[in-house]
């Protein structure tokens, strides 16, 4: 891997009143090795590819955040120069130790307050986290939109975000590294399992037989920590996706359909429409009018 060629400096991205950038940006294989002088918390929101960071490089995939401290020299790259076919799209957020200062106020609870003060740390370890239920995406998704079309009051709004999304990530962080009770801990593995086997075919008695647990205890879990039930949760996932997919793809919307488990096109039309209040049709044209996808 190159050598570190470029250091992002703070007055290349921040103004005097909003210390906070925001972009997704889809990765290739121009950006050089890089460190910089503030934190940044990257989505990896679309596709796979690697991560070149200090001296390792490792496999990334959808739904990981990477928290890169100060100073710390890496890069993102797709698995492929063919960007339309294997892209590798994140979510940038990025912000100098000075807006932790202006946050750290706010912070009541200790434990939450150490770990935002050591972000400002440049010897800080670099560490990474799943988004196993979807709420890092949810919220980088506000801050782009928020950062991409501000309005009145949109500082606070962002600041307010940020904080939202480094607590999140610091009870992942935190699950993730100490021991917590092993139910909670197998649930999260088995939604993790749903999220990266969403398109085949799921049921109760699979799940069941794969994480050892009864199909009616199952049913408890999923009210428990989602408020809904097995079936509900997986339409919704589904239905997450293919909205991805409308977004940014130019796909056929019965190939969207089958790509994310509905064999039936008629069925995932009425899905859809339940779950977003609009046909798959009127979703896509509402994020992009100039949008010209495949006819069906």
């Amino acid at each position: 891997m190159e050598q570190v060629r470029q250091m992002f400096k703070e007055e290349g991205f921040f103004g005097d009143h909003l210390l906070l950038y925001v972009n997704r940006a889809v990765e290739d294989f121009i950006l050089p090795l890089h460190s910089h002088e503030f934190i940044e918390l990257a989505y990896v929101a679309e596709g796979k590819g690697f991560h070149y960071i200090e001296e390792e490089v490792q496999r990334i995939h959808r739904g990981q955040l990477h928290v890169i401290p100060i100073g710390t020299s890496h890069v993102f790259r797709p698995t492929s120069m063919d960007a339309a076919r294997d892209p590798l799209i994140v979510y940038n957020c990025i912000f100098p130790k000075s807006l932790i200062d202006r946050l750290m106020p706010l912070l009541i609870d200790e434990p939450v307050a150490a770990y935002i003060e050591g972000l400002k740390e440049e010897t800080r370890s670099y560490h990474a986290v799943f988004d196993a239920d979807a709420e890092i995406e949810r919220l980088f998704l506000l801050l782009y939109k928020e950062y991409s079309l501000p309005r009145s009051g949109s500082t606070t709004y962002l600041n307010t975000l940020l904080l939202q999304l480094i607590v999140t990530i610091y009870r992942l962080h935190t699950d993730t590294s100490h021991a917590i009770p092993s139910q909670p801990a197998r649930f999260l593995q088995l939604l993790s399992y749903l999220e990266q086997n969403y398109a085949e075919k799921l049921t109760l008695a699979h799940l069941s037989g794969r994480f050892q647990w009864s199909e009616r205890h199952l049913q408890r879990l999923f009210k428990r920590h989602t408020g809904q039930g097995f079936n509900y949760y997986l339409q919704s996932l589904r239905i997450q996706k293919s909205c991805e997919q409308l977004r940014s793809t130019q796909l056929k919307i019965s190939r969207i359909a089958e790509s994310v488990g509905y064999k039936d096109l008629s069925s995932f039309m009425v899905v859809f429409r339940r779950i977003v209040g609009q046909t798959p049709g009127a979703y896509r044209q509402t994020f992009n009018q100039s949008f010209k996808p495949q006819p069906d």
